[in-house]
């Protein structure tokens, strides 16, 4: 019985590493054409969120609107930032600013038109999301969306804010 304890719980402390995996190091533009390194994205020592989507990814839309609509709550509650990352392809990546703008969209935003930071994430459906801690870490993740599932995101924020404290 000591044996399946001890196993389950290296189980779990190796999920748990291995969930918490660093940024990796791609390099991107933003919508000014400014390049950023996603290494280095951060929100000054507080959680954010990376939300991976696509101009034509109708579920992407919905769950940008739906956070833009809390997001200014969001904010004054927890700090929290949105880093949106378009998968675009570069032939596309023209519609990206101007959807942005049309949506009224606060989010830093950034493109990925080769799928680089993709790839590096192991995204294979969007929206793809990922929650990030102070410290870089990817705490927590989930693709797919339907109606709501974006408190999901808010109350894992707060938690990790409520763990650091």
């Amino acid at each position: 019985m000591k044996k399946i304890g001890l196993l389950l719980f290296i189980t779990f402390a190796s999920i748990a590493y291995c969930k918490a995996q660093q940024l990796p190091s791609v390099q991107l533009k933003d919508i000014q054409g400014k390049t950023v390194d996603t290494q280095t994205l951060n929100n000054d020592g507080k959680p954010f969120i990376i939300s991976f989507f696509a101009t034509w990814c109708k579920p992407c839309l919905r769950e940008l609107n739906a956070i833009r609509d809390v997001y200014e709550e969001w904010q004054e509650d927890t700090d929290v930032k949105i880093i949106a990352i378009s998968i675009d392809e570069a032939q596309n990546t023209n519609k990206v600013k101007p959807l942005v703008d049309r949506l009224n969209w606060d989010y830093e935003v950034l493109l990925d038109p080769n799928s680089e930071f993709k790839r590096a994430l192991n995204v294979d459906v969007i929206p793809s999301v990922f929650i990030v801690d102070r410290q870089g870490n990817i705490v927590d993740s989930r693709s797919g969306y339907t109606d709501g599932s974006e408190e999901h995101l808010i109350e894992k924020v707060r938690e990790l804010l409520n763990k650091e404290k």
